[in-house]
């Protein structure tokens, strides 16, 4: 049985509650960036290619101090918000969903592209040909062929933004019951002396959530094969 502190629990909770909002947040986004560069005949798309998967090779502490720079209390971005909306995301949870998102962006875009690029591009123009608008084209056609890869990348997403540590502990830190996450409350317990046995059950309880996360791919991606074939 668990036998976890009040705060490792806030840990947890505010780990899922960023996981789930970073998610939501980035799924429309990868979306339409998917859109743009499953379309191959454009100038400037190797550019925005790199800049969307720039996380993935960059360190994410380098990730974290950008966003501490731009978004921070005196950031451009960041001190515009505030006056502005007073809107602050260094060092709250909102900005841990920030973290997140920027990190998960180019995990959740590849699946969705490769769906696109697989997808036949002649339904598109024969809905065209048909009369159907843009939007009808999105609902019809756009969105059940990128279908799988949606769903390759909500599970991607959730479980990068789940374990999320590097960047979200640069921009944020490690504030309890404001900004520490499951990672980083397992990092906090590996500098206590004698509290094994916490990071031990912090750690299996991130495995199981992962291994939830992908049963539930596996459950919704074979339904939605299910149905596309109509069986």
């Amino acid at each position: 049985m668990l036998q976890l502190s009040p705060q490792d629990w806030q840990a947890l909770h505010l780990s899922l509650k960023v996981a789930a909002w970073s998610t939501a947040i980035t799924l429309p986004i990868a979306l339409l960036l998917s859109m743009a560069l499953a379309n191959r005949r454009y100038v400037g798309r190797n550019l925005l290619n790199a800049l969307v998967h720039l996380p993935l090779v960059l360190p994410p502490v380098v990730t974290g101090y950008g966003l501490l720079i731009t978004f921070g209390r005196h950031g451009t971005v960041g001190s515009w918000l505030a006056d502005t909306f007073g809107l602050v995301l260094a060092f709250q949870w909102t900005g841990a969903v920030l973290a997140a998102s920027v990190m998960s962006l180019p995990l959740m875009v590849r699946p969705i592209v490769l769906s696109l690029e697989a997808s036949d591009a002649r339904l598109h123009k024969a809905a065209a040909t048909l009369g159907a608008s843009p939007l009808i084209i999105f609902l019809t056609v756009t969105l059940p062929m990128a279908a799988p890869g949606l769903i390759a990348a909500i599970v991607l997403g959730f479980a990068k933004s789940l374990g999320e540590f590097g960047a979200t502990v640069t921009f944020v830190a490690s504030i309890p019951g404001e900004t520490r996450t499951l990672p980083s409350a397992i990092y906090t317990q590996l500098q206590i002396p004698g509290a094994e046995n916490t990071v031990l059950q912090l750690a299996l309880l991130s495995v199981v959530l992962s291994i939830v996360a992908l049963l539930l791919a596996e459950w919704l991606g074979a339904r939605l094969n299910r149905r596309v074939h109509g069986q």
